[in-house]
């Protein structure tokens, strides 16, 4: 679960930083909203994949409140999914592959 919950980390951050720094720019300043629209969507879903996958590996992981506020105000950085899967989700696959 680990492993899928990173990824979505990682697709999130990606369909964010697209949205942020392609879709509005094309939208806002170019007058082209075709782009955002299913940028949006994708991003809509990845942050909902990764809210719920967030609360799934906080109760398999046993992981208390604050952990996962760490995990979901990093969706609403920029670049804090990223953080979040270098920082707390990599080194914990790395413990679990180990065992």
């Amino acid at each position: 679960m680990l492993k899928i919950f990173s990824l979505t980390a990682i697709l999130e951050g990606i369909s964010y930083l697209l949205l942020f720094g392609i879709g509005m720019p094309l939208k806002y300043l170019a007058q082209i909203p075709e782009p955002n629209i299913y940028i949006g969507y994708a991003h809509g879903f990845l942050f909902m994949a990764y809210v719920v996958l967030a609360i799934v590996v906080c109760i398999e992981k046993k992981w208390d409140l604050k952990m996962f506020a760490i995990l979901f105000i990093a969706s609403l950085v920029p670049f804090g999914t990223f953080y979040v899967d270098k920082k707390y989700l990599k080194p914990q696959m790395a413990v679990n592959s180990g065992q």
